[in-house]
């Protein structure tokens, strides 16, 4: 690869760049070696793959993986490289993939699931699901105003668990309804003068509303939950963030 108008290039610079252009191909970028690795050891779709010139041979079995699985492999000097990566210092390894697919069908028979009422940062999204699939909680709904779960920043905070953790974007609304046709529960975290402590409701089988990180869980969620729960603290601060609260939330689920 030796122009920066090379169409393979610009293709993974416009999945880094745009959620429109990811939507409409329905790929995602991911960097790294350790990435290919969970990619490729987890059944990904692997597209298109960049590698730095001059790695080639220390990269040689991923590439020979990754090549056997279907992807179309380019090399590319530093220069170019960067173009193609959305990180200040970049790493060998530049590829697209096929977003995972997951329907509503996919919570049926989930017994933990916990939905994210509006949450707009990637990174806390991305630290969400990767507790949620290290604790091996159900799914993870996402509902209206949320992060794309297949930016860049949230696919790297994941450390995989994107590929694997089922993840639905549905309206709060329809979550609700399903969950409720499956018998759970639904919660919201909200500090009100009826929440209960999350230790004194059974998790075991139920689904939790984590809300956004300015506003907490919406109105409407509050409408359409069962019960509102807090977290007990016992410090002056008022809030926690909202990958903390949905990390205490999600092993309190599951342990």
């Amino acid at each position: 690869m030796q122009s920066r108008h090379n169409p393979a290039l610009r293709h993974l610079a416009r999945l880094g760049r745009e959620r429109k252009y990811r939507r409409s191909t329905g790929e995602m970028l991911c960097e790294g070696e350790k990435m290919l690795r969970e990619a490729l050891s987890s059944g990904a779709q692997i597209q298109t793959l960049l590698v730095r010139a001059g790695r080639e041979a220390e990269l040689s079995t991923l590439l020979g993986q990754a090549a056997a699985s279907g992807a179309a492999l380019y090399t590319a000097p530093d220069a170019l490289f960067a173009l193609a990566s959305e990180v200040e210092t970049p790493q060998s390894v530049v590829f697209s993939c096929r977003q995972p697919v997951w329907t509503a069908q996919a919570l049926n028979g989930r017994q933990q699931v916990l939905l994210l009422d509006g949450l707009q940062d990637p990174g806390n999204l991305g630290t969400i699901l990767r507790t949620a699939e290290a604790f091996a909680l159900g799914a993870v709904v996402l509902c209206e105003g949320c992060a794309d779960p297949f930016s860049p920043k949230v696919v790297r905070s994941t450390m995989g668990a994107v590929f694997r953790l089922p993840c639905v974007q549905l309206p709060l609304e329809q979550a609700a309804a399903q969950l409720r046709q499956m018998g759970l529960p639904l919660y919201a975290t909200a500090l009100h003068a009826d929440s209960v402590p999350l230790s004194s409701v059974p998790l075991g089988s139920a689904a939790v509303i984590i809300g956004s990180e300015g506003r907490g869980v919406s109105q409407q969620a509050l409408a359409l939950s069962d019960r509102r729960i807090i977290i007990p603290m016992h410090g002056r601060a008022e809030s926690l963030n909202a990958g903390v609260a949905a990390a205490i939330v999600i092993y309190e689920m599951t342990k």
